[in-house]
């Protein structure tokens, strides 16, 4: 087994030098992929492992999911107003979209036709999820399936429609799914893969067609529904509930959960194939991520009641504002009572680690994995609890959703902790005012099924959270505005020295004027390495230098790069709002 996963990296590791450069019109150079090649399943296989490496998302692209959840030091561009349009790159890459083409194109040189279907399946599924990652940043985006020569009319051709790309997206998916293995493997592409990526899609395209307003929102959540459905009630897959901290081991696991999760990135440190996650959670280095007050307060109490319908919530100090809560809160961040893995001593949350005060522990090891570049934990991908999530909000946006849905679905999450279920008339008849909020919550959510849809983002969130989707559901569910707020950290009534987790021990000194002296090792000066909201008092304030910005107007998509646009003689049309001094 060993042996045959180094031969696996040693191929991908190949790969990588032997991929074509950033050119749409290059055929690869080197003789191993000339038009005789993909003759059998070693061949195709050869070529179609650079898929995983080039087009599923890194680890970074999976944790470091900065915007309104995660808060680091340095505001994200996305997120302060300081996009600009690129002069190239920005994301406008079609490099690994020409090696799909270029095999679908070659594939044919394959007798077997099974063998040939499997892969062509495979080589879709991943067009499929090029596209779909373009649509989200671009919208518009020229759709591509041949591989173009240096003087094809359609190389520097204009944007096809949103619909016809969409359409061709659904197409790939389908084949993937009805060609795809159905054996099951955490790193390999199968079917329950393919019906996981279309939940995926659909579910975004549909609502952010709904918010957007855009026509044919309905196709589309009806199809999340679809493939929601049968990979539910034929994948085989379950939520993992083993043992007192099961959302925490989820994660912190050097190799991925095979019940929950359907696939992950691998990832290895005897093949030197590691990330940073750890580093960026517990080192003053990598931005000092922390979850901020806005999610800390939307996680409900652990009977199921809503936190900020207490009274004197703003003002809780970080012991008793963690006391009975949804376990996930305590899964997530250091809390009271959380000891490092591997040990048996409470350590509180590290505010040189973290700007918020809320110190994320989401996929954190042993302390040995905390140095740069020394994380290897498997990366998930795609695992059912999202599925989950995607199938009820679809139907709640269809107006289709039942108590039977929610408890096919969401009861599933809340069952891992013991929590009471969602009730969809008591959500309906009551729905929170904190996530109806201007300021903290989803004002332009309106209809009939406020309330549960409301829940579902609730839920979606504190599950979902640092795998990557928070970004893009604020962008789908037309949301923008709530990056402009001010974020917050944890509530100090002000100068003082602080035993965070009440295990008789100071932790931090926050203090005024001159130092004092105190028996802790981290002092922090307000109005200096610390800012809180009512001057030597209130919620840290996350950025103070940096203002928050959202143009409606524009910045639900990212810029096309003045190259590209120069390149086709105008005829890519620059997205809407965005100012690139060409006069096309």
């Amino acid at each position: 087994m060993k042996k045959n996963i180094i031969i696996s990296f040693l191929i991908l590791f190949t790969l990588g030098f032997l991929s074509c450069d950033d050119s749409l019109n290059k055929y690869p150079l080197d003789k191993l992929y000339s038009n005789t090649y993909f003759k059998n399943e070693n061949e195709i296989q050869l070529f179609t492992n650079n898929f995983y490496n080039k087009l599923l998302p890194v680890a970074s692209d999976i944790y470091g999911d900065n915007g309104d959840a995660i808060i680091i030091s340095t505001l994200d561009d996305a997120v302060s107003g300081q996009r600009m349009v690129p002069a190239s790159g920005g994301g406008w890459d079609f490099t690994q979209l020409r090696d799909v083409n270029y095999y679908l194109e070659n594939s044919k040189n394959c007798a077997d036709v099974n063998i040939r279907k499997q892969y062509d399946g495979l080589a879709k599924f991943f067009r499929a999820y090029f596209y779909f990652e373009r649509v989200k940043r671009f919208g518009d985006v020229p759709w591509y399936n041949k591989v173009l020569g240096s003087t094809d009319p359609d190389l520097y051709k204009p944007r096809d429609p949103r619909e016809l790309v969409m359409d061709s997206v659904l197409q790939d998916i389908n084949y993937a799914i009805d060609n795809l293995p159905v054996s099951k493997n955490v790193y390999r592409i199968n079917k329950w893969t393919a019906l996981a990526l279309k939940s995926r899609i659909c579910l975004f395209e549909g609502t952010f067609r709904k918010y957007h307003e855009i026509v044919g929102y309905e196709k589309y959540l009806d199809e999340c529904i679809s493939a929601s459905q049968s990979l539910m009630s034929n994948g085989g897959y379950t939520i993992y509930k083993t043992g007192s901290i099961p959302y925490y081991d989820l994660f912190a696991s050097l190799k991925a959960n095979v019940s929950e999760i359907i696939l992950a990135r691998n990832y290895d440190n005897t093949l030197s194939l590691i990330h940073n996650v750890q580093n960026y959670e517990n080192s003053s280095s990598m931005g000092k991520p922390g979850l901020s007050k806005l999610i800390v307060d939307s996680y409900l109490k652990s009977d199921g009641t809503r936190f900020t319908d207490l009274a004197g919530h703003q003002t809780m100090q970080f012991y008793e504002e963690c006391q009975n809560r949804d376990p996930r809160l305590a899964q997530t961040i250091r809390t009271p009572n959380y000891t490092r893995k591997g040990t048996t001593t409470k350590v509180p949350p590290n505010l040189a680690y973290t700007i918020t005060g809320y110190h994320l522990i989401k996929y954190t090891l042993e302390s040995t994995y905390d140095d740069y570049n020394k994380s290897c934990c498997d990366m998930p991908v795609f695992r059912l609890a999202e599925v989950y999530l995607n199938f009820a909000e679809a139907k709640a946006e269809r107006n289709t959703l039942t108590q039977s849905d929610i408890d096919n679905s969401i009861k599933y999450l809340k069952d891992r902790f013991g929590m009471p279920n969602l009730s969809l008339s008591m959500a309906n008849s009551n729905p929170d005012p904190y996530l109806m909020n201007d300021s903290t919550g989803y004002p332009n959510v309106i209809g009939p099924n406020t309330g549960v849809i409301l829940e579902i983002r609730r839920e979606r969130t504190v599950e979902l959270l640092m795998e990557g989707f928070r970004y893009y559901d604020i962008m789908r569910w037309k949301s923008g505005k709530k990056f402009e707020k001010n974020m917050l950290g944890i509530y100090i009534p002000g100068p003082g020295t602080y035993d965070l987790n009440k295990d008789g021990k100071p932790d931090v000194c926050f203090y005024v004027g001159d130092k004092p002296i105190a028996f802790v090792t981290l002092f922090l000066k307000i109005g200096q390495d610390i800012i809180l909201s009512n001057g030597n008092n209130g919620n840290i304030i996350c950025n103070n230098l940096n203002k928050r910005t959202w143009d409606e107007n524009k910045d639900y998509l990212y810029p096309i790069p003045i190259k590209e646009r120069s390149l086709s003689n105008g005829k890519l049309t620059q997205n809407t709002g965005w100012l690139d001094g060409l006069n096309y």
